[in-house]
Parts: C-alpha cells; structure tokens; sequence
C-alpha cells in the first residue's frame, strides 16, 4: 500500500513538472527588453557563446542576440547590423512602426521568422538565427545568418561505387535538402521538418513525393516519431528501433539506411519517405525491403546481364557468410561422407592435429577475426596496416604452423569473412547468425542447419514495414516486380511503368 502510494505521488509530481516546463517554455515575450536579456542570460547562465549586441535604434533601446560559431560574420555584418545602424534615422516612428521598418524595408535577408515565445526565440538563436529585440514591443525578429562550420561533400566510404556520383551526404541538413533538390526538380517533392529530443531538440527532415508518398504511411511515420522520447538525438540510428513494427524480433531491420543522395531520390520516386537527422551524414528510408539489401547504384548503370550476374554474386555471398561456417562444422562432425575421400582426409587429419573440437576451433578464429576486425576499424588509419599485418602472420601462418588451428577451417572462415563485406547493409545481422549457425551445427548437425534456417526464413516472411511485407515481392509473389530482384531488366522495360511501394501485393 505505501509503494502505491509513493508511485502514485512522484507521477502526480513528474506531470506537475511536466507541465510546469511546457508553461516555461510557452512564455511569452514581454515588452521591457531588459526582462528580455536578462531571462536570456539567467537561462544561457552567461555561456561562453551566447552574445548579446546592444544598439540604439533612433533613441529606442534594441539589441541583437546570436550564439557564436553558428552565424556567419560577414552576412550578419552586412545584412542586417550596418543596414539597422545606417538606415533606419526616422526619429518619427514609434517602436512597432520602426520594427516593421526594418523588417520590411531595411533588412536584405530572405529568411525572417516573428517569435513571441521564449521556446521559439531559444531554438531559433540555436539554429543560426540572429534575434532583434525593441525595447516597448513584444516581439522578436528572427533573421537567418546561419554560417555555421560542416564537413565538406565527400564520396560516402561506406557505399563505394564504381559509376554515378561521388557526392555524398553530409552533417549539416540544409546542405543535404539541397543535394535531393538539385537531383528532382518537382514542385512535388516536400521537405517537412520536425524537431525531436527533449534535450537535442534535433532537427529531422521528411522527404517525400505529395504525388507518390502513401497517406496512411505518412501518418503512421509522424504518429511513431512522436513517441520518440529520448533526451538526445546523435544518429539517425537512434530513432530506427521506434520506426520498426511493435513486437518485432528478428537480426534484420526493416528500416533502410543509406550515404547517398541519388539513392534517397531513387527510393522516393517509388512513394518512399526518407529522413534526415541533422548532424548525421545518413538518411533513413521507409518502407524498406529485404531484397533492396542487395541493389546498388552500380546495377543500374552496368548492362543487365552483368548486373544480374553480380546480384547472384552478392546472394550467394550472403548465404556463405551467415551459413558456410556452420555448414561445414555439420558436414564434418555429423556426415563427413558427403565430402570426397582426399578432402576428407584432408579435414581428418587437420581435425586430430589441432587441440580443439572442430565447433569450438571455428568459433575461436571467428572470434579472433571479430577482434581484429574491431581494432582495425577503431585504430587510426595508420596503425590499420600493422592489424593486417598482424593477422596475416599470427592468425594465418603461426596459428597453423604451430598446430593451432587446421588449415581447412582457416579457409572456410577467410572465405566467410570475405563475403561477408560484399553485402555491408547485412553485416552485423549475418556476423551473429554465423555464430548462432556454427553452435547450431555443431550440436545438430544438418537437421539442425535446416530448422535453424527455416525458422529464419518465416521469421522474414512474417514482417511487415508500414503495413508493406518485408520480403515483397519474394513473399507473396509479384511476378511483375521480379524483374528487378533475381535478375535486372533493362531500363527499356524499367521505365515502362514505376510501382508505387505501398502497391505492392500484401
């Protein structure tokens, strides 16, 4: 009973809170400027960027408060301070009649937002946004200067391609709005902006065709963004597991994420939506299908038959990096028959030479191969060569030599490893089932493989993407649609007729 109670009074005391912050933040600007600044400097606690520039507008007390590192000087300075202290000398006008002055007449800025609440004045300023506050009126002129430092467009180094564009997205969202803007010239295409993040307040973008964009998906996307209740947005990946279904359990998401902006264009103008988080160089796409893991930009610029024939490529190097290891312990341990008679000897005498059972060396050397695989990513690019070099010569000469490790299993799991990269979208799904399948194999063998891999298999048919199956058009069967998964049809029969994703069979 005194637990219930307890409960009970620190809900009643969080929603007090609650709403005592959504008072606060819906304040509104008062008249007297001094209130004004010195809420700013109580609130900002005098930080290091927070700059206040005091002017005397004709005898009116003004201000112009900006956030250093976020604006840039020489647009401010010649936009907006030296046109306001130059121009505006009509000693006549009141205080509304000057605000609109400058506002309308003075100003050559193209962006202008009027604020009257302290929560719109604070994420604005924030933002890049130069505020000009009148003493005697309550309201704030927010001017947009934003000049704020961001990487520089790059090729993305995760989604290498051999033709198309090199130009990849980057930190800041305006530059990555501007990059799909300059690729679809539509009327059609909208950019709607939201902010999430109690504490962040984080920018993201949707991006999508009003012509093409399924309604009820739109929706749906908005209503689970809005319980996104976290206090700080760093990734775009922090936001993918409230995008996915309720209840869904499964090593692959049904969330795309890709570097590229002809990528994200691509999947618009098939009624996709794609997000953009400020601060991060990746865009998530919704609905997002499995089969979509294995296309590429390079297919689509490469003639149909070698592109069809690097798409089975890639499948085959997926079923190899997630089942081969597990595959081969099976084969070894529970029906070595199946090999021809020099391989299995081969594997015999590998298997008696080395202290370990064949399941527990497979495990060993993937899990040295993870290891190495980690430092190389989180070394200094420099240092990357000696983890190469040093797996070479431990794992890959002294490891056998010494008797360690058979060389029959190093081949497996170098060839594992190797595919496992021509498919990157899947790594980290396939990296856990490998492991998952090799225990699996080891301890029930074949039978073991198969039930393992069916129940992954109905695992897959069995999700759904905003209301799209994952496995579409592969299950249910769209014949129509295979046209661009087995194999890829040339652009004559491509562009013959655009499916919209929210049409496909269910």
């Amino acid at each position: 009973m005194f637990n219930f109670i307890k409960n009970y009074m620190n809900k009643k005391k969080s929603v007090n809170e609650q709403k005592s912050e959504d008072k606060d933040a819906n304040k509104k600007i008062p008249s007297s400027i001094d209130k004004v600044l010195n809420y700013f400097k109580s609130e900002f606690d005098n930080s290091l960027d927070l700059t206040i520039r005091e002017i005397d507008i004709t005898k009116t007390k003004a201000a112009v408060i900006t956030m250093e590192g976020m604006i840039n000087k020489q647009i401010f300075a010649n936009s907006v301070l030296n046109p306001i202290v130059s121009h505006c000398n009509d000693d006549n006008l009141n205080v509304k009649e000057k605000y609109e002055y400058i506002k309308n007449s003075i100003l050559a800025t193209s962006e202008q937002v009027e604020v009257d609440t302290y929560d719109q004045a604070f994420k604005l300023v924030m933002s890049g946004f130069a505020l000009l506050v009148f003493d005697g009126y309550n309201k704030i002129l927010a001017i947009g200067v934003q000049g704020f430092s961001f990487r520089g467009i790059t090729e993305p180094e995760t989604e290498i391609m051999q033709k198309g564009s090199r130009e990849g997205l980057v930190e800041a969202l305006r530059i990555n709005v501007t990059l799909i803007r300059r690729r679809i010239k539509n009327p059609k295409l909208k950019f709607e902006v939201l902010s999430i993040g109690k504490t962040s307040q984080t920018d993201i973008c949707l991006c999508y065709l009003t012509d093409m964009v399924s309604d009820d998906n739109l929706d749906e996307l908005k209503r689970r963004l809005k319980k996104v209740d976290l206090e700080n947005i760093l990734a775009a990946e922090f936001i993918t597991p409230y995008l996915e279904e309720n209840g869904d359990i499964s090593f692959f998401s049904t969330i795309g994420i890709t570097e590229r902006p002809d990528t994200v264009c691509g999947k618009i103008s098939e009624g996709r939506i794609a997000i953009l988080v400020d601060g991060t160089p990746t865009a998530l796409i919704v609905p997002y299908l499995f089969v979509e893991n294995f296309q590429t930009i390079d297919d689509y610029s490469s003639r149909p038959y070698f592109a069809t024939f690097t798409r089975w490529l890639k499948y085959a190097a997926f079923f190899i990096s997630m089942m081969f290891p597990g595959l081969y312990v099976a084969l070894a341990g529970f029906n070595p028959e199946i090999f021809p008679d020099q391989l299995i000897s081969k594997i015999y005498y590998s298997v008696a030479d080395t202290p370990f059972p064949l399941m527990l060396e497979t495990l060993l050397i993937h899990f040295v191969y993870e290891i190495m695989r980690e430092a190389g990513l989180r070394l200094p690019k420099p240092l990357g060569h000696a983890v190469s070099i040093v797996g070479a010569l431990v794992i890959g000469e002294t490891a056998v030599n010494s008797g360690l490790i058979g060389a029959p299993t190093l081949m497996v799991v170098a060839l594992t490893a190797i595919s496992s990269y021509v498919i990157p979208n899947l790594y980290e799904a396939t990296a856990i089932l490998r492991l998952i399948f090799i225990i699996v194999g080891g301890t029930l063998g074949v039978w073991g493989i198969t039930l393992l891999f069916s129940i992954i298999l109905v695992n897959l048919c069995a999700k759904n993407n905003f209301s799209v199956p994952f496995m579409s058009p592969i299950s249910p069967f769209n014949l129509y649609s295979m046209r661009d998964v087995l194999i890829r049809a040339g652009w004559k029969t491509l562009s013959k007729k655009t499916e919209k994703i929210q049409n496909m069979p269910h």
